[in-house]
């Protein structure tokens, strides 16, 4: 086990387009401290190795069939991950927590919807989330600046860059590229 872990706890990993994560449901059991769990689990050397930990639990939003708790690898809270959330709603329908579709997931950043789409086995083979408005605005994301962070100049081991800064729940640094080689 994970250093300073001494427990049983019944866990999933997935990913969603390569964001591991490992999954917990709380429907059944508790997690004390979360926070050091998911710095546990996330390392890819002593732990199971996973980009996060995400808690799904019971909501407390009665609009919702479920909750998602999200842990990033050090340890710090998040508000949302796009692959993540496809990633619960699976799990829920899956493993009997909510059978509903739509599925209404409760997030740090508010209820979202996920429609499931099913293979002939009747398992979930494509989940859809509708992530809402992108955040903008600097502060909001956060990002150390007022206003929209629209193709600003950001320099990287001696190359500049121009960078526009989003958060859907988890802030991103976006560069638009014509060529992916460009990077070099």
């Amino acid at each position: 086990p994970a250093e300073g872990f001494r427990m049983s706890l019944h866990f999933t990993k997935m990913h969603g387009l390569g964001n591991d994560y490992v999954f917990v449901s709380l429907f059944d059991q508790t997690v004390d401290d979360p926070a050091a769990l998911a710095r546990a689990v996330s390392d890819r050397h002593r732990g199971v190795g996973s980009d996060g930990l995400i808690l799904v639990a019971p909501p407390a939003d009665a609009d919702a069939h479920v909750r998602m708790i999200m842990y990033n690898a050090d340890g710090s809270r998040a508000q949302m991950c796009g692959n993540g959330i496809r990633c619960v709603a699976k799990l829920a329908y899956e493993h009997g927590l909510a059978r509903a579709n739509p599925l209404r997931v409760q997030t740090d950043r508010g209820v979202l919807t996920l429609d499931l789409l099913f293979d002939r086995q009747e398992r979930v083979s494509e989940v859809r989330v509708d992530m809402g408005e992108p955040v903008l605005e600097g502060r909001k994301i956060p990002v150390d600046a007022d206003g929209e962070i629209k193709n600003r100049p950001l320099t990287v081991q001696g190359k500049t860059y121009e960078i526009t800064c989003v958060s859907m729940g988890n802030p991103h640094s976006v560069i638009f590229l014509d060529d992916i080689d460009s990077l070099d």
